[in-house]
């Protein structure tokens, strides 16, 4: 007699799956629906972004994350020319000087205590920072001009009339 195989017995036959409803197709759609819903940056966070604290790095600079220019925008547009036209730039008024006359302006350098400090420094045999003898050099040569302006003439003429008079006299023979 032949016995019958067990390998057969032994296998159930597997369980089949339910079907789901059409009521709980729809309920988990609307679950998915609701989760999606919900991604995303709140509403403004691209405006007002939130900044997160950084622990270790202390009091460092913190960057704006907003990305775009910070170009000024004209608000009106001319009608004139077809390129977009340059943002006019706030010009603060340059407050000038009133302008001196020649005497006014020497006057007041002859009487600058900054150059006297300098003299007094050069005279005394200090050495002056190059800032300093750069100043210094433009103060005495702008002197220079504005006395030649006013026709104003230094004595070092007859100086050196008596000068060239020793050296002609030791020259001779020193008599």
């Amino acid at each position: 007699m032949k016995q019958p195989a067990r390998a057969s017995l032994d296998k159930k036959p597997a369980a089949k799956t339910k079907r789901k409803t059409r009521d709980d197709v729809n309920a988990e759609a609307r679950d998915r629906k609701r989760d999606k819903k919900h991604r995303g940056n709140a509403s403004g966070s691209r405006a007002n972004p939130v900044v997160q604290k950084q622990k270790g790095s202390g009091a460092g600079d913190s960057k704006d994350p907003r990305i775009g220019s910070k170009k000024p925008v004209p608000l009106v547009a001319d009608g004139t020319s077809s390129k977009p036209s340059k943002p006019v730039k706030a010009s603060q008024p340059v407050a000038k000087k009133p302008r001196l006359s020649p005497q006014e302006e020497l006057t007041a350098l002859e009487n600058d205590e900054r150059l006297d400090t300098l003299l007094d420094r050069l005279e005394n045999g200090e050495t002056l920072s190059a800032e300093e003898q750069a100043w210094l050099d433009e103060t005495l040569d702008r002197i220079d001009v504005l006395m030649e302006e006013l026709g104003i003439a230094l004595d070092d003429g007859a100086e050196d009339e008596e000068a060239e008079e020793d050296m002609y006299r030791l020259l001779k023979g020193g008599q």
